[in-house]
């Protein structure tokens, strides 16, 4: 797709699907669908405090959605005119028309999104399989990537931890529906604390409204018939994405990154090994380090404040545009 090409875009609360329930919108923050061939994605903009600021754009991970990001995005709003994806399949976003969930189909969304708006180069951030598809995007494509964060980035492990097992076992086919028959009786509820336990490193964090929130957004996801589809193939294409050698292997891709990288890791991430971070750092050339000793896979939710401060100096030493 050329960057000439304009999407079709439609302000609304979500794009049409068979659903009744709506999505939350925090305030301050703008929800439209961006309608391209083949692909639909939902984008949540938290437009800056003052007009032409430089754009940002926020990228979640597995089972995530663009609303990971709304505890990070005022925070940089008068820095970045910032949007969050919603990647295909998650979030409001239907599935893509190829049923293209890899690494790469999720990569390809992200360009088309911003080659059709025309909005690079962006400071991108990612976090979990997000900062995989934010390393794929920065290292294809270096035009559209001004500076990049990559949160707990889903990058190749040999010694996977223990407690990311079940999440890679969504990936081995039948299991993701053996897993859903198997709970089909659990609340909600149970859902997402088990989601925190994993995620945070102290789930004791989370507010009662956030937790309310988090459940209300669960039982809307349930009903969505494509949900465990989207979330075994994505899987499927991180653990494809792991074994890629080559100039397609991640980390090959993340030595040519040549924006300025910001990593940030919790030493009590259960999904992405802490001991990952100084691989990362050495493989993303001139990079820097935010490590936080009480956070665990989404320090973004867990510590906003800090982490938007290290993005914030990322941003000015690179010049502030």
């Amino acid at each position: 797709m050329s960057s000439t090409e304009l999407p079709e875009t439609r302000t609304a609360a979500a794009p049409t699907t068979s659903r009744t329930r709506a999505v939350r919108v925090a305030d301050g923050e703008e929800l439209r669908s961006v309608a391209l061939p083949g692909l639909t994605l939902t984008v949540r903009a938290r437009p800056g405090n003052l007009p032409g600021l430089p754009p940002a754009l926020y990228v979640h991970g597995l089972g995530g959605s663009s609303q990971n990001w709304s505890a990070l995005m005022p925070l940089l709003a008068d820095l970045v005119d910032g949007e969050a994806v919603d990647l295909p399949g998650f979030g409001d976003s239907p599935p893509p028309d190829d049923g293209n969930y890899s690494v790469t189909g999720h990569a390809r969304a992200v360009i088309r999104l911003l080659d059709a708006a025309g909005r690079g180069p962006v400071h991108l951030v990612g976090n979990s399989m997000g900062g995989a598809v934010a390393t794929r995007v920065a290292a294809v494509r270096p035009d559209l990537v001004r500076t990049l964060t990559l949160v707990s980035p889903a990058l190749p492990e040999l010694r996977v931890q223990r407690t990311a097992w079940p999440t890679a076992l969504l990936a081995v086919p039948g299991v993701a529906s053996f897993f859903a028959k198997l709970t089909k009786d659990w609340t909600a509820e149970q859902r997402v604390k088990g989601v925190l336990s994993l995620c945070y490193g102290d789930p004791g964090r989370v507010t009662e409204e956030g937790l309310r929130h988090a459940v209300e957004e669960m039982e809307r996801r349930l009903e969505l018939p494509y949900f465990w589809d989207a979330m075994a193939l994505s899987s499927r294409g991180i653990v494809d994405a792991y074994t890629l050698g080559g100039q397609h292997g991640l980390w090959r891709q993340a030595e040519r990154v040549l924006a300025p990288t910001l990593l940030v890791y919790g030493l009590r991430d259960r999904l992405v090994s802490y001991r990952m971070a100084r691989r990362a750092a050495a493989a993303f050339r001139g990079s820097r380090l935010l490590t936080l000793p009480e956070a665990g896979h989404v320090a973004m939710m867990e510590y906003p404040e800090t982490v938007a401060q290290a993005v914030r100096e990322l941003i000015a030493d690179d010049g502030g545009s």
